[in-house]
């Protein structure tokens, strides 16, 4: 029987949504016990919110890194960028901010790590488990050709926090060392952060006092917009950065909202990546 031509281009199209992004591989941070944690290891539950057609994964007690590396003909830039999504630390929108984004990254001929960081409400843990992916990469550089002194890290909203956490609380040892990746640096090369939240919490909404920034922060970009209800943070990060004169470019647009990713229909979300590809190169 002969499907009508409309019906097969219906199908072909179906079939190309359907095909969502996979990870070459994947990376459990924590071989044992994971440090201060009391529930046991499983894999993190999907809730039933698929609202906006985002993927919200919780009850993160056992953190991995999902690996995508860049297709055959795109040339390797040996650089490998740690992507934490964002979710209030209550959950990860791990498509909309992490599979998609490792997707655009990987186009570009970058190494994107999506981190399932521990959730919800486990900023103590979040932050051992970004340290501990960051020296994961770097001890396993050579798996994926990359030089280990680039390794960025990139967040969104919570996960924008998380990047901005690590990136100037890299000298604190914040968990047992377990095994000789801890003794490498956790200090990213860079960090981007993205419509970040929760950096505006000191008085008057300056800037978080856990954030001890200085001369020997990485450089920096952001993105975020007006009517963000969280776009503070970005302006308090950036003058910081300013002040102790860390580069940083700062991009800060009237309209755009909060959690758009880079999807389409919103003009924040069709602006920064292109921004962001040209920062990237000079760094």
């Amino acid at each position: 029987m002969k499907h009508p031509l409309w019906l097969f281009c219906i199908i072909m199209n179906l079939s190309a949504f359907a095909q969502t992004p996979t990870a070459s591989s994947t990376i459990h941070l924590w071989p044992g016990s994971v440090p201060g944690e009391t529930a046991p290891k499983h894999p993190a539950v999907q809730t039933p919110d698929s609202s906006r057609g985002v993927t919200r994964l919780s009850d993160v007690t056992d953190p991995i890194l999902s690996v995508y590396t860049p297709k055959a003909g795109v040339a390797n830039l040996h650089t490998g960028i740690v992507v934490c999504p964002g979710g209030g630390y209550n959950i990860l929108a791990i498509n909309l901010e992490g599979e998609e984004i490792a997707q655009w990254l990987c186009s570009l001929g970058y190494t994107a790590f999506v981190l399932q960081y521990r959730v919800p409400k486990k900023e103590a843990g979040a932050l051992q488990d970004v340290q501990r992916a960051i020296r994961l990469v770097r001890q396993r550089a050579a798996q994926w050709q990359l030089q280990p002194e680039r390794t960025g890290v990139m967040g969104f909203s919570a996960g924008g926090s998380l990047s901005a956490r690590v990136s100037t609380l890299y000298d604190q040892n914040t968990y047992p060392p377990v095994d000789d990746a801890d003794k490498l640096s956790c200090k990213p090369a860079f960090a981007v952060l993205i419509y970040p939240a929760y950096l505006d919490q000191g008085p008057s909404r300056s800037l978080t006092p856990e954030l001890k920034v200085n001369a020997q922060t990485p450089p920096m970009f952001l993105f975020a917009t007006a009517d963000d209800p969280y776009g503070n943070s970005a302006l308090v990060m950036a003058g910081a950065l300013r002040d102790a004169k860390v580069p940083v470019e700062l991009h800060f647009y009237a309209q755009g909202g909060h959690g758009y990713g880079l999807r389409s229909g919103n003009a924040a979300a069709e602006a920064w990546p292109g921004l962001l590809e040209k920062w990237l190169k000079k760094h």
